[in-house]
């Protein structure tokens, strides 16, 4: 019986002593996971949490170039929101913003779904040429931009020598340099820029609609039209609520491409309230209501984001 004992008792004080290896194992793995993990938050609170605070904070100071050398930047509550709301450029700028926005995603998504739809066909080089689509989504946008400044130069540009030549014109239009043409010349680049991501993202949606559905929707007479309509649009709307969404995010605050084009000129045609941020802050010097209105753009871009999120969690059958 003594025997027995003495043999129990070093199994029942191993227990203690596995259990506290284990937890010296699991509180190394945790060390591990955040030595891992620690670069990635420190690179997000440097670059993305601060600026955004700082920039939060500075919309509600008086911050100028003196505030940079003195350090005193005094609270002024809502006053920089209340001066760009009265400014008389800040009506004409939200309404560019939105033409700009809408008529943008209009012709992107409409442009992009269509080669979505012929590039579906199995026909020879198709891979070349979606690939070829590509090459506006992968270029720097300054490159981009820069070349459609040469492109549509009033004299010398190409566009305006094509549609001389085609006779669709019977004089050079001033793309850069007209108050009437240049938010049109803004929106037809940024087109050109994103229908590639349309594109793509709409023929990924159409690849998982099965062939199955087109070839019964034949048997049963739909013409081309009709299965358009009534297979590849419904069971497309859940990418198509995706895209338009990223689209819309991505659109709003859209800089490069009208900095490079037009500045925002001639006469603020084309600004926009990412240049008219821009304008405030680094032209003007107004640190304080260039905020304010960055901050408006984080509002808008956080509501949609918000719209997208919900989006993506929602079932094809749009019920939770």
């Amino acid at each position: 019986m003594s025997a027995m004992l003495s043999k129990a008792a070093p199994a029942a004080g191993a227990a203690p002593a596995r259990g506290s290896h284990g937890r010296r194992r699991r509180r190394r793995t945790a060390w591990r996971a955040a030595g891992f993990v620690a670069p990635v938050w420190l690179y997000v609170l440097c670059f993305y949490v601060y600026p955004l605070v700082s920039n939060v904070r500075m919309g509600f100071q008086d911050y100028s170039v003196s505030s940079f050398y003195t350090g005193s930047a005094p609270y002024v509550g809502l006053a920089n929101y209340r001066a760009v709301w009265n400014s008389p450029q800040f009506g004409q700028t939200v309404l560019n913003t939105v033409l700009f926005t809408v008529g943008s995603l209009v012709f992107q998504f409409g442009a992009g779904l269509a080669l979505a739809v012929f590039f579906r066909r199995v026909f020879p080089l198709n891979g070349v040429l979606r690939s070829l689509l590509l090459v506006p989504w992968l270029l720097p946008l300054v490159v981009s931009g820069t070349v459609w400044r040469w492109v549509m130069y009033t004299d010398s540009g190409v566009l305006n020598q094509v549609l001389l030549h085609l006779h669709v014109v019977s004089q050079p239009v001033p793309w850069l340099v007209s108050t009437n043409m240049s938010l049109a010349a803004v929106i037809l680049v940024n087109i050109w820029v994103g229908i590639p991501f349309n594109m793509v993202i709409l023929y990924g949606g159409l690849q998982g609609i099965p062939e199955q559905l087109y070839e019964a929707a034949a048997i049963d007479g739909a013409n081309a039209w009709q299965r358009f309509t009534r297979i590849t649009l419904p069971l497309l709307r859940p990418v198509t609520l995706v895209v338009l969404t990223l689209g819309l995010i991505y659109t709003v605050k859209v800089f490069d491409v009208i900095m490079i084009v037009t500045q925002g000129g001639p006469a603020n045609s084309s600004q926009t309230l990412t240049t008219y941020a821009y304008n405030l802050s680094f032209q003007q010097l107004t640190f304080g209501k260039g905020a304010a209105v960055g901050n408006l753009l984080i509002l808008v871009a956080v509501v949609f984001a918000g719209l997208y999120l919900r989006a993506v969690r929602e079932p094809e059958g749009g019920t939770r």
